[in-house]
């Protein structure tokens, strides 16, 4: 073993341990990895950055585009309410059908915002139907997962195995390479949820809203600050109140008008009227000494509470997989100046938070309890940084843009399948084409795409590149060739793919195709057959992550607005990657032949 392989390999466990722990962000660890190839000499500069021009790259960047331009004419949300409707005959019927519409799109666009559009209608049918949320979620992320599987351009993974394959010498897949079997997969996938998988969803008890979600209802006040109060002339959070008691002042009222500025700023006075968070009994045994009285409980209309003529709005919202607000606490980002919103509770990583709540790190995939004012409400709807789960207003689409959308998307897939063009030039030519006929504005177009997709993209293909130039991946794929190649390809096969599933589920899918296909690639030549059938075994595996709630981003999402436990994904997705596991063993060598 060289030293060059060496140093691969220890980039290679390193890179996947902060995957794993997310200790660093996805694609800062990226960037990370890029960075020490560069400076050991193993990939040149041209190497390094060339992951950024790589087609699978630009592709990912312009299907976003495209889905967010169908997304915008509310085709996408007019397919969900549709479906929705059927849980008034039963739940099953209802749930096939919106599987099966996901699925669907998940096939020609990216899954992560569709998967975004359906939770804040499936939420709605949830409480339409009393309906447990958990009971609708998880069936939700897992469709979008079997279609993603159906055509080249379902999932960024497929995409990017291609164009690591078309950089080996390989052919690039076609369009609908992949459909005859992610057709199967997506049966057996739908079956398995509708007659087995339905009975290990968490079966909890229908709550009526977020208030009851959060259990909020004796968690939340108001008090008047009393002229003998200590916190008297001083500012709010510097006051007595807060370092005595374990409390979070989230409004001052002020002769019946709320006070906008940030709380550092405001000074109290005798009768100002304080909404806080704290514990409630034990408020009550200290509201003597603290100098205040309570006011009256909490309530969600402001009509009595708040400052007249103002509505306030609960917002339950999850923090989007590319938020800024990733690996911040709601007090280093400053979350009530910056976005005009007080932070409720937290549903993180599976547990309630309220106290303690402005210094819990915050991840993808946590759902916020927020109360924000009207002047803040359409601005805070549309932000990049939230997907709104309970939202009371429909968004504005442009309806009259529906057809151009579905007829440019449809283009872009007839051209690229025909082989009149490449994907990627199908999908830039695409992306164009909804700007100029305004399906979609270019500023609406940079926000679409999901920078820390392509930066994750950019920067890990150079691994894939060190591999190869070091020797690492034959000298990997020969070690799995002199344990298990005697007893054929078959086997070999089988146990690719199964590594897949366990790193995906630990790591991002794009970093596991990115780390095992130029090993697929290299045990084929050193067995001498085709390597296709390893490379779709890599493709299917990193696209199929449903054992843990991290694994993929559809997961992340649904983790926190379905109040799900990290065991229920276990509970669900363990038989599931089991079946597809035997399925792909079996299928994989009769739909690509070794």
């Amino acid at each position: 073993m060289t030293i060059e392989m060496i140093i691969v390999l220890a980039v290679i466990a390193a890179a996947v341990v902060l995957f794993a722990t997310e200790k660093l962000s996805v694609d800062l660890t990226a960037l990370i990895v890029m960075g020490v190839l560069l400076l050991s000499g193993i990939i040149t500069p041209r190497d390094g950055v060339a992951g950024f021009s790589n087609s699978a790259t630009v592709t990912v960047a312009a299907m976003f585009v495209l889905s967010a331009s169908l997304r915008g004419t509310g085709a996408v949300n007019y397919l969900g309410v549709l479906s929705s409707r059927m849980f008034r005959y039963n739940y099953i019927s209802g749930l096939a059908t919106v599987m099966g519409i996901v699925a669907f799109l998940s096939a020609f666009t990216n899954n992560t915002p569709v998967v975004a559009i359906f939770i804040p209608i499936l939420m709605r049918t949830a409480t339409e139907n009393k309906i447990s949320p958990a009971r609708l979620l998880i069936p939700l992320s897992f469709a979008s997962m079997f279609g993603g599987v159906c055509t080249l351009i379902g999932t960024s993974t497929n995409i990017l195995v291609s164009s690591i394959a078309n950089m080996h010498g390989q052919p690039p897949f076609g369009m609908f390479e992949f459909s005859g079997l992610g057709i199967v997969f997506l049966v057996a996938g739908s079956a398995y949820m509708l007659l087995f998988g339905v009975r290990l969803l968490p079966g909890g008890a229908y709550e009526e809203g977020p208030v009851e979600r959060y259990d909020l209802a004796e968690f939340m006040t108001e008090i008047v600050l009393l002229p003998e109060a200590k916190s008297v002339g001083a500012r709010v959070l510097e006051s007595p109140l807060l370092s005595d008691l374990e409390i979070d002042v989230l409004d001052v009222i002020r002769d019946g008008k709320r006070l906008f500025l940030p709380l550092r700023f405001i000074t109290l006075m005798a009768g100002d009227v304080l909404r806080v968070r704290c514990d409630v009994k034990q408020l009550q045994t200290m509201k003597e000494r603290l100098g205040v009285a309570l006011k009256s409980e909490w309530k969600r209309d402001t009509g009595e509470n708040g400052a007249p003529g103002e509505e306030l709005f609960l917002v339950e919202a999850i923090i989007a997989f590319n938020s800024s607000l990733a690996g911040k606490t709601l007090r280093s980002a400053r979350f009530r100046d910056t976005y005009g919103a007080n932070a409720l509770a937290m549903r993180h990583r599976g547990r309630l938070i309220r106290r303690a709540l402005a210094d819990t790190p915050l991840k993808p995939g946590d759902a916020l309890l927020m109360e924000v004012g009207e002047e803040n409400y359409d601005w805070l709807k549309s932000h990049e940084d939230f997907v709104i789960v309970s939202d009371v207003d429909m968004p504005v689409y442009r309806k009259r843009k529906i057809i151009p959308a579905i007829l440019i998307v449809l283009g872009v897939i007839i051209s690229s399948a025909a082989g009149v063009v490449t994907i990627m030039v199908a999908a830039i030519v695409g992306c164009i084409l909804m700007v100029l006929l305004r399906c979609i504005t270019m500023e609406e177009a940079y926000q679409a795409i999901e920078w820390k997709i392509i930066f994750l993209l950019g920067g890990i293909l150079s691994l894939g590149t060190a591999l190869e130039k070091s020797g690492a991946a034959l000298y990997l794929s020969k070690s799995l060739i002199s344990l298990l190649g005697s007893m054929g390809p078959v086997v070999i096969l089988a146990a690719l793919y199964l590594l897949t599933t366990i790193l995906t589920e630990a790591m991002s899918n794009n970093a596991t195709a990115v780390l095992l296909a130029p090993i697929a690639i290299a045990m084929a030549d050193s067995l001498g057959v085709s390597p296709r059938p390893f490379l779709v075994a890599v493709t299917f595996a990193a696209s199929s992550s449903f054992m843990t709630p991290v694994g993929y981003q559809t997961n992340t999402m649904v983790y926190g607005a379905g109040n799900y436990r990290f065991s229920d994904f276990i509970k669900v997705g363990t038989p599931l990657n089991l079946i597809f596991w035997v399925m792909a063993t079996i299928l994989i060598p009769v739909f690509f032949p070794f």
